[in-house]
């Protein structure tokens, strides 16, 4: 049984381009213009699937797909962290920013942790694994981070080392018995 995973970043929100903890946003309109390059490359999937969040969901419908949502791919809760800047949060909680850094089960914004994110991670590659066929998951960059590191069985840590653009493929490859990552970063257009 043979199974293909797309994880598609959403496009750019107003928060990632300024450097700030995501909310609840729309991408930014340039997102948009960047989709059908996006859209061109991608193969017939089986299903889609998107992430609750509003930039997902666009991004979905901007790519001329039709797609459930599935709340394993949720972004991460940035708790009270939401809407403002690295920088803003480090000057005003330079200990939560450093245990959130520095411990996976760590959520000091009130949110959710890494590991809690990671645990969703795993779980939808084990529910895919039972699947054949291609899907195509509309998420975000942490969640994306933190599949990546559970299929190469690397420490939880390794997130903060990964870059994942918006509007970026993330492509992952299953015989059933075990997950590769085939390619990562891949941006159309």
């Amino acid at each position: 049984m043979f199974a293909r995973l797309t994880m598609i970043a959403s496009g750019a929100t107003e928060a990632t381009r300024k450097g700030r903890f995501p909310k609840d946003e729309a991408p930014e309109p340039s997102a948009f213009d960047r989709a059908g390059a996006v859209a061109s490359s991608l193969r017939r999937a089986d299903r889609v699937w998107t992430s609750p969040a509003l930039a997902a969901r666009r991004t979905a419908e901007a790519l001329g797909l039709d797609a459930a949502v599935e709340p394993l791919l949720a972004e991460q809760d940035f708790g009270r962290w939401a809407g403002k800047s690295f920088e803003a949060m480090q000057a005003e909680d330079p200990e939560g920013m450093a245990a959130w850094f520095s411990d996976p089960g760590a959520a000091p914004h009130g949110g959710e942790s890494l590991a809690a994110v990671a645990r969703r991670g795993a779980a939808l590659m084990e529910r895919l694994a039972g699947e054949s066929g291609h899907t195509i998951a509309l998420t975000h960059a942490v969640p994306i981070r933190a599949v990546i590191v559970h299929v190469l069985g690397a420490p939880l840590s390794s997130v903060w080392k990964i870059d994942i653009e918006p509007l970026s493929l993330t492509e992952f490859r299953s015989d059933g018995r075990r997950w590769v990552l085939h390619a990562s970063g891949v941006v159309a257009g």
